[in-house]
């Protein structure tokens, strides 16, 4: 083997070392894909045996296009967006205290929840001034802000605005000034 060589295959190592490097680190992104296709090839029968043969199958093929694909282009999405394509939107069957099934979907900004009749409601975060609001049948109104301080604000139905601490003595107080389970409800 020449010198030129040498110096070549060097380089490419070199390449390949720095480009894996950028693969390993975390603080790029989520790796959302490379996640979703975790979860599936491990639950993807009750056999965890199938479930090992599959994985040992598609796992040279599957992981590393996951990986490059999360971090070329989803993780620089994520970056520059704030936030993932894939995980934008995750719905969920929740049973509720009435004994309903209430279909609840993750949204890049907060949360939709459908009741059994079909209705919305949203619940929004506002990074800016770091609030959630509540929208139902198109009117919007904030619940609560977190404080520079720690503390929260909750806002009443009646307007009336109270401060607690963000623990379990601040939760109790929230508690004690709203007696009734409508507190946040619209009018």
């Amino acid at each position: 083997m020449n010198i030129k060589t040498m110096k070549k295959n060097i380089l490419y190592v070199a390449i390949l070392l720095m480009a894996g490097s950028l693969l390993t680190t975390s603080c790029i992104g989520s790796f959302a894909l490379f996640n979703k296709y975790e979860k599936w090839q491990c639950n993807m029968s009750g056999s965890k045996i199938l479930n090992g043969i599959v994985g040992f199958i598609l796992q040279p093929i599957c992981a590393p296009v996951c990986g490059v694909v999360d971090a070329l282009v989803l993780n620089t999405i994520e970056f520059w967006s704030g936030n993932n394509p894939l995980s934008a939107s995750v719905t969920r069957e929740v049973l509720g205290s009435d004994g309903r099934l209430y279909a609840i979907t993750k949204t890049s900004k907060g949360y939709q929840i459908t009741d059994p009749e079909g209705v919305k409601t949203m619940l929004t975060h506002n990074e800016e001034t770091d609030t959630w609001s509540l929208t139902l049948n198109g009117e919007t109104r904030e619940l609560f802000r977190f404080k520079e301080d720690g503390t929260i604000e909750a806002i009443m139905k009646n307007g009336q605005v109270i401060t607690v601490t963000n623990d379990e003595s601040g939760l109790q107080a929230m508690r004690e000034a709203v007696w009734d389970d409508n507190c946040f409800a619209m009018n």
